[in-house]
């Protein structure tokens, strides 16, 4: 998503500043034109030559510089060349300067001819950041438009513990990506209602031992996440994860395949669409014993039985649903899907390596019943969820 893409990264004097080494060099990674432009103060904790090894572009320290950029001023020709800007960490002095329209150094007047997205990680002292002047700063930026991650809780610079942290670098990758996608500015599933699935199940051998599969349940919490983002009245069914449940989301946890059965009829009346993203178990064990079994022999026999097939039981009652199936593959990827597609009567089908469970980023094929194939690029699943939903839209 920020393949292409040119960001200007600001760095300001805070201890955090040494961060934006991370930044920049993971934002390189992703393939975006990245130029840094630092204060003076920022110059006192991380050297201009680290971040210019870094981005490998010149460094912008002053206002009027034809040393650092080819252009005679590049407060205007960087800024009408950025998609986005990125203050990392940004100060409240940096913050205090921006409310107040003074831009009086190479980064504030670049913020200030600007006209793309900008996005804020604040890092300050706890005390500072609750400063009512602080805050009233923070809300004139939000009013305008401005775009802000964290800051979080940790151990400060100063030795106290509170609320002043900057945010992760992968957090602010993350809002950045957003604000190249609809997670923003949509709300084209507003009053759509969608029923997601996500996550393993699992079937009880003893009360200690199940079994089950790899599946996080992470994509399908990235859908979850981005469809309620996008105004639409999500219920997630979901076996046990470990994830934050998605905020606005109505959350039903289950167990077993047969619990999330259970829930996935009750809930499936009304459904615009249903988004079959869990791993649910293929099989039970004949006999689950309710006290711990103890091993016994070299060798035990573990007889398995069938689980419920929701999503072929959700083909032959569709009722007007768009029904989406997922297919984790380890080989003819593209042959098993299209097969299930048919075999469980699907719109859409997410073909994926299985490879990709438990991960950050996946690398997924869609096909719709028409027998289009759309390939998506390795990239966050959150990502892939967004377009997930367009395919949605577009059926």
């Amino acid at each position: 998503m920020l393949k292409g893409k040119t960001i200007i990264v600001g760095v300001t004097g805070g201890i955090a500043a040494f961060k934006a080494c991370d930044l920049v060099s993971t934002l390189k990674k992703l393939e975006a034109e990245v130029w840094v432009v630092m204060t003076r103060s920022a110059r006192e904790f991380v050297t201009p030559l680290t971040l210019r090894t870094l981005s490998q572009n010149p460094v912008i320290t002053e206002l009027f510089s034809e040393d650092e950029y080819k252009k005679p001023v590049p407060h205007v020709s960087l800024a009408e060349k950025a998609d986005l800007i990125i203050i990392a960490p940004a100060t409240a002095n940096l913050i205090g300067k921006i409310a107040g329209g003074i831009a009086d150094d190479a980064l504030t007047t670049t913020i200030m001819t600007a006209k793309c997205p900008k996005l804020l990680a604040p890092a300050m002292n706890t005390n500072m950041w609750e400063n009512p002047i602080v805050q009233k700063n923070l809300d004139a930026l939000k009013s305008l438009g401005y775009h802000f991650v964290g800051p979080i809780e940790g151990r400060l610079a100063c030795g106290t513990v509170g609320l002043g942290k900057m945010a992760e670098i992968a957090k602010i990758i993350r809002k950045a990506e957003g604000l190249f996608t609809k997670e923003v500015k949509s709300a084209d599933l507003s009053g759509m209602k969608i029923l997601i699935t996500a996550g393993a199940t699992r079937e009880a051998i003893d009360p200690i031992r199940f079994i089950s599969n790899r599946s996080s349940g992470k994509m399908g919490y990235a859908i979850a996440t981005a469809a309620q983002a996008r105004g639409a009245e999500v219920t997630l069914i979901t076996g046990p994860t470990g994830l934050p449940h998605p905020p606005g989301v109505k959350v039903i946890e289950v167990q077993t395949a047969e619990e999330m059965r259970e829930e996935v009829m009750k809930h499936r009346p009304g459904q615009k669409a249903i988004i079959m993203a869990a791993a649910v178990a293929d099989y039970r064990p004949a006999v689950t014993f309710w006290q711990k079994f103890k091993k016994d022999g070299e060798s035990y026999n573990l007889e398995l039985l069938k689980t419920a097939d929701i999503l072929a039981e959700l083909g032959k009652l569709k009722n007007g649903s768009y029904l989406i199936g997922f297919a984790a593959e380890t080989n003819n990827h593209l042959e098993n899907a299209k097969e299930k597609l048919e075999r469980k009567n699907l719109d859409l089908i997410v073909v994926n390596d299985a490879a990709a469970f438990e991960a950050e980023e996946s690398e997924v094929h869609l096909i719709e019943r028409s027998g289009s194939v759309t390939p998506l690029p390795r990239q966050k699943k959150h990502l892939t969820a967004h377009q997930i939903l367009d395919a949605i839209l577009r059926l």
